[in-house]
Order: C-alpha cells, then sequence, then structure tokens
C-alpha cells in the first residue's frame, strides 16, 4: 500500500511527508525546482502546488520555449547511435521538435529555429555527442538526509574516476559560471541522489550553456553537498509549515506571504496576483531570448 499523501488532494505538493509506519523515519519529499519556487515566492508556490484548483498560467514565453527545443534535442541525439550522431542530423533535431510559441512572429521563430540548430550542430562535436552518457533524462528518487528528492537530470555522465557527473544543459542569456555550478541547489541535490541511485560516487556538476558551448563545472566534497542538504531541509520544513499552517485555518497570505523582485515580470501565476503586477513591468514574451 502507498503511503498516505498529506497537504493536497492529490498527493503532488513535492513536500508531502511521508508516514514513518512506512519507514524508518519521515521524509519531506522535495524536487529542487519547487523548492526554488518558495524561495522565489511563497505566495507563488501556494498557487502552483496547494491551491487546488490551481490557478490558470500566463502564456508562453519563447525563451522558455526554445529552451524545451533545446533539450528535447539534445535527448534525440543522446538517443542515436554514435555514429550517427552528426552535425547535420543534430540540427535536424530542431525542426523535429520545433514550436514557436512566445516568439514575436514567423520570421523572429525562424531565426532562432537556425540558431537553434546551430548550437546543436557545434554540440554534436562536443561531450553531448562524443560522450556516452549513463543515462539522459533520468528520473530520480533517493532518501537524502530528511528529504526524499526527487526529479529528472538532464544527463549524467561517467566520471574519470569512476564515478557520475551531473550535466545540466542551459539556453538562456546569462553564461553560467563555476560558481554557479557551485551555488546550484538543484545540481548538489542530483549528485547526492544518483550516487543513491547508481551506487556510485557523484561529486562533480556541470553548467553546459548550449548558445556558447561553456562549460561551468564544479567539484564538491563532503562539506559542501552537506551544506546544501542541510539548506533545502531547512526550505522543506518552512513550506511544510506553511501548509500545515494554512490547514488549521491561517490566512493565505499569512502563511503564504508575496515576495516581489525581478522574479516577478516572468511568474507563470503574475495575473492573479497584484503585488507582483506592480512590482515590475511584465517583459513582452520574446523579450528574454538570448541576443
Amino acid at each position: 500500500m502507498a503511503p498516505p499523501a498529506t497537504g493536497s488532494p492529490d498527493g503532488q505538493l513535492g513536500l508531502d511527508l511521508l508516514d514513518p509506519d512506512f519507514g524508518a523515519t519521515a521524509l519531506h519529499r522535495v524536487t529542487p525546482a519547487r523548492l526554488d519556487t518558495w524561495d522565489a515566492c511563497p505566495r507563488r508556490y501556494r498557487m502552483l502546488h496547494v491551491d487546488r484548483p490551481a490557478p490558470a498560467r500566463g502564456g508562453a514565453f519563447a525563451h522558455t520555449t526554445l529552451g524545451a527545443v533545446v533539450h528535447l534535442a539534445l535527448r534525440s541525439l543522446a538517443s542515436l547511435p554514435a555514429h550517427r550522431r552528426t552535425p547535420a542530423q543534430a540540427a535536424a533535431l530542431v525542426g523535429k521538435h520545433w514550436n514557436g510559441e512566445g516568439f514575436r512572429d514567423d520570421a523572429q521563430a525562424a531565426r532562432y529555429r537556425d540558431r537553434a540548430a546551430d548550437w546543436l550542430a557545434a554540440a554534436a562535436e562536443g561531450p553531448a555527442g562524443t560522450a556516452e552518457p549513463v543515462a539522459v533524462e533520468r528520473w530520480v528518487s533517493a532518501p537524502v538526509g530528511s528529504l526524499l528528492v526527487e526529479g529528472r537530470i538532464d544527463r549524467l555522465d561517467a566520471g574519470p574516476d569512476g564515478g557520475l557527473r551531473v550535466v545540466d544543459f542551459k539556453t538562456g542569456r546569462r553564461v553560467p559560471t563555476d560558481t554557479d555550478a557551485r551555488d546550484s541547489r538543484q545540481l548538489a541535490l542530483y549528485a547526492v541522489a544518483a550516487g543513491e541511485v547508481f551506487h556510485r560516487r557523484c561529486r562533480q556538476v556541470e553548467l553546459h550553456h548550449v548558445p556558447t558551448g561553456t562549460v561551468a563545472v564544479w567539484e564538491h566534497d563532503d562539506s559542501s553537498l552537506a551544506g546544501h542538504v542541510s539548506a533545502a531541509e531547512a526550505t522543506a520544513v518552512r513550506a511544510a509549515d506553511a501548509v500545515a499552517a494554512l490547514a488549521a485555518g491561517a490566512g493565505p497570505d499569512e502563511a503564504f506571504p508575496p515576495r516581489t523582485g525581478e522574479q516577478c515580470g516572468t511568474c507563470p501565476v503574475r495575473r492573479h496576483c497584484a503585488d507582483g503586477r506592480a512590482a515590475v513591468p511584465e517583459p513582452r514574451p520574446w523579450d528574454l531570448l538570448v541576443p
């Protein structure tokens, strides 16, 4: 029998408490993305992961559409036999997965489709095309401290020491640095979870910026991973406490106060949040594309 979910009618909070009767300890079930949502704005967290039915989301942004297309193309590239991972094949995969949502017009969409094809052609000659992955788009679920960490890892590659390294692909305007790789809670939690799932050492994490081919790398040690886990545990407790407070009768904004800032511009539930709309103007759907 499956453990009962709490806090949400459909059990999809990502912060459910697993009943101790089903294991040695109670675990907060989390995904790194939902922890990041809490940190960005507790009100957004409530609207997306607690309220049922969830409020309608806003329209698509071109930069997120482009990122999704590139990820799909990279996944398809990795599934090809090594001799077929050519630049031409990689470029063609962009067209196979293309989606024009959020672009200003057909001409702009076509320009970015061609740019993405060039990115994939270059990627085919780098690690994404030449190295054999251990796993691609792999869902992991593993106990990490007081957490049950779940999520989908873009790619796992073999490390030089027989261990694993976590790879995350980026397509945004900002080129990631080694410091970004070091500070990424998502990558750190995935490294610990992947080590548990595959029973292999996993300390190295990488951010691959597909438009520029830049690879940001960090090698964690036990202490740095433990720091990320501890911070994630604290966030999970705060979110779970808010869910419990709401269930006990607290007001929505008391339990889940808004946190306004630059992130409000692209918030998917912006239309339902007067504070967010007042904080920053909403960019046009194509404004955040790579220049």
